[in-house]
């Protein structure tokens, strides 16, 4: 790994770095014969699978279900109708500094021509105006001075009421440092202890916090530090982000399929793993639910937390060999429950509504997308019809069952958006799932690393640790990575180029020592997120 990478994020300094260098000593294709199984086809497994078949490995991809793409997966949809769609698991940002992901999805459209900028970033309440997160520059602290120049809720009151000493911690991202002094600090008592005004902390913060799937007392301060440097303080392009133009079948999993197949790969969906097996010759056996097993040298496990852990469980041989990678993924945790509500309307929102917006301090809402505004299909199903297409989003949702998550989101969409209270419901979609992984205070060390916990195999995902700074899709991504060139360094061939921002803060290596933090805040009064029982949203919402 490069060295580069461990200089400050600075003005000057905000550029992408090489943190995985190629190696043109090596070869760049696999020795003939070389072969991989790879479970998992979301972000990450598409991402090992893409390396290693262009490489010339000879690629088995396993998926549990029907279509590729995990979290990110999309699949074909009828209307009432009769109109085709295809509905996602939900919205995802494409972030400018996903490097690794974009030069995945670069082999299927090299110009990226399928993404699109998102018309700002909004963050939206009932009690107070809006907060646009858009438009900042990308470097420290030029980002944080323009932020508090025009924020209307983080202003100079804010900067000399705060407990400036842990303030200046957000600016000093360290990875030893910062895990150290705040891995088991809760991520709601380091924003209460920073003394800022109860508007900032709600505005600014905590719906940030809230978009790793996990209430801010269940998320690790030194998670919260790392993931507000690697977003905003230590991020040369700023927050800006792109979104596809149409579906995610369409543009990233249907190219996906064709490139790899074109390769050789061998694509399995509907085909889940059952358990594992060590097998002579330093392989391992893959027991398969419906099918013969297959056997590999070169095992990459690219699933969901909750899958990986139910896949260890299953494999008392492979945890006696393997003790550290069966402890490791007996430990995950998985966050509590995701909702996504797809709503076909019978009229359009407001001229002004934003193609996305987060929504803080509502009790079920964290966000909304306007799908009619977003891609293509959505965009001609209302132009027809006059209606509109809306996306909600509940992280960490405490809702019972998917139609009272719905319920409880519509309402709430209805007192932020009151022109959707008379909009008759056209159609739904609704899932409500818990396969994201989560960040709890403590759980530093505890996950697993891609290499190193058991040979000849390879974890990936979001959810795994890795020797650079990353998060969400860009960690499953770069995971999935180097999974790939963990196995091309035991065939003798070179790695993929990996590209990162900068990995400590403006301050980092310039604060005194600290112990773990004494907050002078009670837990006791830090705000929740408080869940109330919404008035029956404007149509009744059944499950499809």
């Amino acid at each position: 790994m490069s060295r580069e990478p461990t200089t400050r994020a600075a003005p000057l300094r905000m550029r992408p770095r090489v943190v995985v260098p190629p190696d043109p000593r090596q070869p760049r294709e696999a020795p003939a014969g070389t072969e991989a199984v790879v479970v998992g086809g979301g972000v990450a497994g598409i991402s090992a699978a893409v390396v290693l078949a262009e490489r010339g490995v000879a690629v088995t991809l396993l998926e549990a279900a029907p279509t590729l793409g995990g979290r990110l997966g999309a699949w074909p949809h009828t209307l009432p109708d009769g109109t085709e769609q295809v509905v996602e698991h939900g919205f995802h940002a494409f972030f400018r500094h996903y490097y690794t992901w974009r030069a995945v999805l670069r082999r299927i459209d090299p110009a990226l021509s399928f993404l699109r900028p998102v018309d700002g970033y909004p963050v939206i309440s009932r009690q107070w105006p809006p907060e646009d997160l858009t438009g900042l520059p990308a470097a420290p602290p030029l980002n944080l001075l323009a932020l508090f120049a025009r924020s209307p809720s983080l202003g100079l009151r804010d900067l000399l009421g705060s407990r400036q000493s842990l303030a200046a911690e957000l600016l000093a991202y360290d990875r030893e440092r910062t895990t150290a002094a705040f891995d088991t600090v809760p991520a709601a008592e380091f924003l209460a202890a920073l003394g800022m005004s109860d508007r900032a902390r709600a505005m600014l913060f905590e719906a940030f916090a809230r978009s790793f799937f996990a209430e801010p007392g269940a998320l690790s301060a030194a998670e919260l530090i790392a993931m507000f440097h690697y977003y905003f303080l230590g991020n040369p392009e700023g927050i800006g982000f792109d979104a596809p133009a149409t579906d995610y079948l369409t543009c990233i999993w249907e190219p996906f399929r064709a490139f790899l197949v074109r390769r050789g790969a061998e694509i399995r969906t509907s085909t889940a793993a059952r358990a594992i097996l060590p097998a002579d010759g330093h392989r391992w056996r893959v027991e398969l639910a419906d099918a013969a097993p297959l056997e590999t040298r070169h095992l990459v496990l690219a699933t969901e937390p909750g899958a990986l852990r139910s896949l260890l469980a299953a494999s008392p041989a492979a945890a006696a060999v393997a003790p550290r990678l069966a402890a490791k993924t007996a430990a995950l945790t998985v966050a509590p429950p995701f909702a996504v509500t797809r709503l076909w309307l019978d009229r359009d929102v407001a001229p002004e509504r934003s193609t996305f917006s987060a929504v803080s301090r509502e009790p079920t809402l964290d966000s909304v997308t306007l799908y009619s505004r977003l891609e293509r299909p959505s965009a001609a199903w209302a132009a027809r019809t006059g209606g509109a297409v809306v996306e909600l989003h509940s992280y960490a949702c405490a809702a019972p069952d998917a139609d009272t998550a719905t319920a409880r989101m519509r309402a709430e969409l209805a007192a932020l958006w009151p022109e959707t209270a008379a909009a008759g419901l056209v159609h739904l979609q609704q899932r409500l799932e818990a396969t994201a992984p989560t960040f709890p205070p403590g759980g530093a060390g505890t996950r697993p690393t891609v290499s190193g916990e058991a040979r000849g195999i390879r974890v990936a995902g979001d959810f795994v640790e890795t020797p650079f700074l990353t998060g969400l899709m860009e960690r499953a991504s770069a995971s999935g990575v180097l999974a790939a060139n963990d196995v091309l360094a035991e065939v003798g061939a070179g790695p993929e180029e990996i590209l990162g921002g900068p990995q400590r803060g403006l301050l980092a290596g310039l604060l005194p020592a600290r112990a773990t933090p004494r907050w002078s805040t009670p837990p006791s009064s830090i705000p929740g997120r408080v869940r109330v029982e919404p008035a029956a949203a404007p149509s009744a919402a059944r499950r499809r």
